[in-house]
């Protein structure tokens, strides 16, 4: 999350899809959506950098990547790139859980257990390929009634990821993962403590570990700064507390940050608009 990691893409429908297909060379920077996005990776040597983790993917793994997650793929442009990518309007997914049916629950557990792969045998990829193919071809079409079936189609994916993680039917391959163990515990505790002190002597202390080895490491293994990390993980939480309604000047506190002017110049410089105009309740009334 250094000067080099933006949010990217914008979602004005309920979910979008993407089949894209190149050969070149391309760099990506880290970036982040506030969506949640499914890959489906089909062809090529790509390895899947996500919150410090870095996925090794072989043709039909499924990456999970949840809104706010930090994210890059690192491509071998000696080899064709192809990919299936959804990008899913959060509101979409909760207006379709029913009872104890909540769609969204494969992105949490992807990022309680911080592993966003989902790796199936033969057989399961046979069933995934069916659905990803039926929404395609809808997606696509002008027929009547296509939006409604690519909907359908739509959540009926998302009911099989969810299974699929639910009943662990996926492939744990660790050796497709690489990770620093240390770096995993330290962005946990981050993204699960983002009120509290996060200096750089306080994490330092806590995992004992030297500042300046641990500022080092943080940006090795994740590409981003360990300041600038927190500080961004922070605006997101508090642009999504102001979004659904809780106070701005008791957001800014909630999410860490002890002076309001210096949060307020944070967020207008990542967002470009001021904390207010994400509140609905002033909204309301303009």
């Amino acid at each position: 999350m250094n000067k080099n990691s933006n949010k990217s893409g914008y979602l004005n429908n309920d979910f979008q899809l993407f089949h894209l297909k190149d050969k070149k060379n391309q760099e990506f920077e880290f970036h982040y959506h506030d969506f949640n996005k499914i890959i489906i990776f089909l062809s090529g040597k790509v390895t899947y950098l996500i919150e410090g983790k870095a996925y090794n993917l072989k043709p039909w793994d499924i990456l999970l990547v949840n809104n706010h997650d930090v994210h890059k793929p690192i491509i071998d442009s000696s080899e064709i790139y192809e990919r299936i990518i959804i990008w899913a309007n959060s509101d979409f997914i909760e207006n379709h859980n029913y009872e104890n049916c909540d769609l969204s629950t494969c992105f949490r557990l992807a990022n309680e257990k911080s592993f966003n792969l989902i790796r199936l045998n033969s057989k399961l990829q046979d069933n995934i390929k069916f659905i990803i193919d039926s929404l395609m071809t809808s997606f696509n079409s002008q027929d009547f009634g296509s939006k409604l079936l690519s909907n359908s189609l739509f959540i009926q994916l998302l009911v099989y990821l969810n299974r699929v993680h639910l009943n662990n039917m996926y492939i744990n391959d660790e050796a497709s993962l690489k990770y620093d163990k240390q770096i995993e515990k330290i962005l946990k505790y981050i993204n699960n403590n983002l009120s509290e002190n996060l200096s750089t002597e306080t994490l330092s202390q806590k995992f004992y570990i030297s500042k300046y080895y641990l500022m080092h490491k943080f940006k090795k293994e994740t590409g981003y700064t360990l300041h600038n990390y927190v500080n961004q993980k922070r605006l997101l939480l508090a642009k999504d507390l102001i979004s659904s309604g809780e106070q701005i000047t008791k957001v800014y506190l909630q999410c860490g940050f002890n002076d309001y002017t210096c949060f307020l110049r944070s967020f207008k410089n990542l967002f470009k608009k001021s904390p207010s105009e994400f509140s609905p309740k002033i909204k309301k009334l303009s």
